[in-house]
Order: structure tokens, then sequence, then C-alpha cells
């Protein structure tokens, strides 16, 4: 027996407290300089010792804190102008007048020729633009297919997640009767408002015992509404259980495994946003204030006579049914009452450091929200290659949102109503109903949006013009992200302008020899 556990041994007869405490202590002392815990997860450094910190699950974590983070979200959205802008920034470079189809159907599967490709990719684009481009496509018979994606995409960016069903309705003079309904994210929801003890319901989607999705429960309206209904849920299955159609189609980026709710757009930086709210909003009263030369008014003795502000005609005042309030009017002179004095302060306002302090708040929650500083606030009075470079990131993240939404949203709506297309004969696809790899064949589509913005036109059309020639990128690809438009629509037109350009100058060319001969 060694010396130790020798002194631990006649201390444990004598002290067993003291004993215990030297045991633990031993212990932690044996794991102290181990990995992360004399790091990140150290318990005994000062600057750690006071962090709290507590973990769970998804549910714990997020679907717990959901509701508050959608409901702050919303009022920041509405109230202050970076959040605002923030989520409007998203909304224009990634859906901006919506995101456009472009059928890309595979004609090698399918044995089509180029020309019969092309045919049928135009008929399809004009059947297309029945449906799309009228309010006939919304349930509620107010937006078109763009502007539902708009509406669509803010929902996700500022309630964490959307929600669309695709009923069937007839309308006149519409040959087709899908219908797109979206549902904000707060009538999805567990029934009673209460998950289940086993987690099969949380947030409103139910799952089976192996994780997947199988239904949603939606309410019959918003739960913080003020109308007099009662509420009730329906169980809306996530597919059919006879066709497997896809019957909800549920908008949401997951941070964690098991998650079911989504996150708002602004959650990581809600904090620094209301706060950066209310320093603006106390900067900018405080230098109207210093407008209109803020003056205290000292009394030498116990005077119980009104305040200055009283003095202020009614009609002038801002809030005169306000009598706690005290209030300056721009170039007022008002008599003092007997025994005051008057003396002017100076406020500091504007506050010099106000700017330089926004900056860096606005740095880091564009950092948080992956949207540069530059474009966040709109200000690009750097250099060219730190803009550019500001921009390159930018669109690195607004592709990658754009092709989510395409996927999760526009495409499982474009195959639905190219389902109903064809079972309507309306587009001849032979094999589409018999084979799902001829459907998937049929059914692809490239969906471009916004183009990238230029800062130097020159520069940027000849690196398109260097990649086209080296096959590093086709003009198809090169017209959408530089201008949003179609090669083979520009080439088209193209060919009409030269045709009347060409028509145009033969009658010019023509005019002098008229002439002439009239002077004859």
């Amino acid at each position: 027996m060694g010396i130790a556990a020798g002194i631990d041994k006649a201390i444990g007869v004598i002290a067993p407290q003291m004993a215990l405490k030297r045991v633990v202590a031993r212990q932690q002392m044996a794991i102290l300089n181990s990995g992360y815990s004399n790091y990140g997860a150290s318990t005994t450094k000062k600057s750690l010792a006071g962090w709290l910190h507590a973990g769970g699950s998804s549910r714990e974590d997020i679907e717990n804190n959901v509701s508050t983070l959608r409901q702050r979200t919303r009022d920041l959205y509405m109230g202050v102008p970076i959040a605002n802008g923030a989520v409007k920034t998203m909304r224009t470079n990634v859906v901006g007048r919506g995101l456009h189809l472009k059928p890309d159907i595979d004609a090698e599967a399918l044995g089509l020729s180029p020309e019969e490709k092309q045919a049928l990719e135009k008929q399809i684009e004009r059947e297309w633009s029945i449906w799309a481009e009228t309010p006939d496509c919304d349930m509620t018979r107010i937006d078109n297919f763009y502007e539902l994606q708009q509406l669509a995409f803010i929902n996700w960016l500022v309630s964490g997640d959307c929600l669309a069903v695709l009923p069937v309705k007839e309308r006149i003079n519409q040959p087709y009767d899908l219908r797109v309904q979206l549902i904000e994210a707060d009538r999805l929801c567990s029934p009673d408002e209460c998950d289940t003890l086993d987690g099969t319901i949380v947030g409103g989607v139910e799952c089976d015992k192996s994780g997947e999705v199988i239904a949603y429960h939606i309410a019959n309206h918003h739960p913080l509404s003020y109308t007099n209904t009662d509420i009730s849920w329906q169980r809306v299955e996530a597919y059919g259980a006879k066709t497997g159609r896809r019957n909800v189609l549920h908008l949401m980026n997951r941070e964690r495994i098991g998650q079911r709710r989504g996150v708002p757009f602004l959650a990581p930086v809600i904090e620094s946003l209301k706060q950066l709210g209310r320093y603006t909003d106390a900067e900018l009263v405080a230098a109207v204030i210093s407008g209109m030369f803020t003056v205290f008014i000292e009394k030498a003795d116990g005077s119980s006579d009104d305040a200055i502000g009283s003095m202020i005609p009614d009609e002038e005042q801002v809030d005169a049914d306000d009598e706690t309030s005290i209030e300056l009017a721009p170039g007022a002179v008002i008599d003092l009452n007997e025994g005051e004095k008057a003396h002017d302060t100076n406020p500091g306002r504007p506050n010099a450091n106000f700017g330089g302090f926004v900056e860096a708040i606005c740095q880091q929650i564009g950092a948080s929200l992956e949207i540069p500083y530059e474009l966040l606030m709109k200000r690009f009075n750097a250099s060219y290659s730190a803009s550019k470079g500001a921009l390159e990131e930018a669109w690195k993240m607004f592709v990658m949102y754009r092709d989510w939404l395409a996927t999760d949203f526009c495409q499982p709506i474009y195959e639905e109503w190219l389902t109903e297309a064809v079972a309507k004969r309306r587009i001849i696809a032979p094999g589409y109903f018999t084979d799902p790899a001829i459907k998937k064949a049929y059914s692809k589509a490239k969906w471009n949006g916004p183009a990238r913005g230029m800062l130097d036109p020159v520069k940027e059309v000849t690196a398109a013009e260097k990649r086209v020639q080296n096959g590093f990128s086709t003009r198809s690809d090169e017209a959408m992200q530089m201008t949003g438009t179609d090669f083979y629509a520009n080439v088209a037109q193209l060919k009409h302008e030269e045709k009347e350009m060409k028509e145009v100058k033969q009658v010019a060319n023509s005019r002098p020899e008229q002439t002439a001969a009239a002077a004859k």
C-alpha cells in the first residue's frame, strides 16, 4: 500500500467527509490536463467557470423555443431597419421577380432529336405560362406563381418555415385545376397545442418510430388570431396512401438531426438587432432634443408652479394628453416664474462615435447571416477587389438558398402541374405514367433567378467570353447568370432584329438615289 493510500485510509477512519473530498480532488487532477478538459470544456478556469450552459435534443433546443423566436423575429422585421433590410436583401437576390422555368428534357433518355427536344420544351413553356402567370394558380386567387415564391420565401425566413398544400379546384377559362395554398408556420402545431410525451407529434409534425414524417397537424385558423371560432386541427398525411403524391411541401432549413421545425433566419442575431434598434432610437431622440436647444429650470424654493413644458400651447404639443411629459419646442421663448433661473445643457449629439459603433455591430450581424457588410448596408466604397469579393461570397449563399427553394418548392409544384398537363393530354409524353425514369426525364428543369450583379461589366463580360471559349461554361449558363435571360430566346430575337435592321439600311441607302433622280 502506498503512502498516499495509507493516509487516505487513516483519514477515512477519523474524518470520512475529508477523505471523500481528497478522493474527488485526486480524480479531478487526473483529468485536469487531458484534452478539451483544460480548454473549451474546462470548469476550473475563471474565464469559463461562470459560463451557464445546458443542452438537449433538437426538441429542447429548438422546438420548445421556436414560437418565441418567431414572434421576436417578426417584431424585428416590422420595426428595425437593418433586420427588415437583411430579409429583403435575401428576397431580392434569391427570388427577385421569381424563379422562371426552363425545361431541360433528357432527350437522350427519351430518344428525342435536338429539334424535337426544343419543340417540346417550348410547348411546355407555353402551357406553363397559362397557369403560372395568372392568379388562378393561387388558391386565394391573389398572386401568380412568381409572387407566391416571394411570399413563401419571406415567410420561410421570418417564421423559420412555411407550408404549401396542393389542392385541386376548377375555375372558368383555366384548363388546369392544380392550386397552391400557402399556410403560415403558426398554424402547424400539435393538437391542443401540446406535443405528445413520446415525441410522436412535435410542433405539429408527426413521425413514426423510424423517424419518417408521416403527417402534419394544421389548425383551421391562426392560434394567435382574435377570431371567435373554435380552433380545431386537421391531420394531413405527408404522402398519399395510394398514389404516393406529396400532399404537403414543408420549406425549412434543418440545423440538427431529428429537427422538425425551422429556425427563423434572424434567430442568431435577435439580441444584437434589438439592442441596436434601441440604441438607434435613443440616438435619434437625443439628436432631435439637442436640435431644440434643451433648457433646464432650477427653482430657488419649493415652488409648485407648472413646469416649463406645460406653457407650450396644446396645439403645438406632441402628446398634450400626457400630463407626465415635459415638452420642448424649437425656437420657443417662455417666461420664467419668480425665483427660477434657466441654464442650457449640451447632450453631445449627434454622437461622433455612433457610425463606427453601428458599423462594427453590423459587420458581426452580416457575418452571422452570411450577408457581407457592404451588401447589408448597401455601401460599396471600398476597392473594386474588395467589393467584388464581398459580392462573390454573398452570391454563394444566394445560390444555395435559390437551389433549396427550387428543389423544395418550385420543382415539386412543376412536377404536379406537368402530371396534370400530361393526364389531360395537353402535353404528349409517352410512357410518363408507366416508368419513373421516363417521368423524371420529362420533368427535368432549371430554375433561373435574378442575375448576378456586375461592378465592372467590361471585365466580367470578357471573363465570360473566355470561360465559354475554354469550355468552362456555356452560352446558356452565362446568359442566365449575367442577365437572367435565355440564350436561345436572345438568339431568336437577334435574328429578328438583324432582319429588321437590314430593311432599314436598304431604305436609308435608297433615299439618296431617289433624291438625285428627283433633282434631275
